[in-house]
């Protein structure tokens, strides 16, 4: 059995190189700048937002506990929803995820508190989310919020942020990059 020249035993295949030229235009970069919409990105992390809220609100009911981490996943969660809804390419994305999620603890945090108030009074609660007033955001802030949901807020934004852009392929990558310089930019 003759051994071929170009195949080594001991050595690994290249997966990284590509085994044809890659031919790309500058008009595909434009398609990808055209696919990222913010309006889409800013309604896949509301209904994100809402979702998660909710499902926050249900375990923390059900194991009677509250769970301040939770901030981080949906730091990811929103992060990802960014990625795939707003296709972004640019800063705009990780900074409108960072802030999502941000507005997301908070809101989160606000429902969870609302949820344990509520089995207290053995109401509602959106009774109590409709109760709320100028009056109560300080005390909300005062014994609720905590440094630890603060920290938790701020990594969870910085794991949105990392995970909001889009992945681009090195074939993506290049005809953006030839877009950007026809563009001048």
């Amino acid at each position: 059995m003759p051994i071929d020249s170009d195949k080594q035993i001991l050595r690994l295949q290249k997966q990284h190189t590509p085994t044809r030229k890659i031919d790309v235009e500058s008009g595909d970069g434009a398609r990808l700048v055209r696919a990222q919409s913010v309006r889409q990105a800013i309604f896949g992390g509301l209904i994100a937002v809402i979702l998660f809220s909710i499902l926050w609100v249900m375990l923390s009911t059900l194991v009677d506990r509250v769970f301040p981490w939770l901030t981080i996943a949906l730091g990811l969660l929103i992060g990802l929803v960014m990625r795939r809804a707003g296709q972004g390419l640019d800063w705009r994305f990780p900074l409108l995820a960072a802030v999502m999620t941000v507005i997301g603890a908070l809101v989160g945090n606000v429902v969870v508190a609302a949820a344990f108030t509520a089995q207290e009074f053995e109401t509602g609660t959106l009774q109590i989310l409709r109760a709320v007033t100028t009056m109560t955001w300080p005390v909300f802030f005062a014994e609720v919020i905590s440094v630890a949901d603060v920290i938790y807020a701020l990594f969870g934004a910085a794991i949105a942020a990392f995970y909001a852009k889009r992945r681009l392929t090195r074939a993506e990558y290049l005809a953006l990059r030839i877009w950007q310089q026809e563009q001048g930019r």
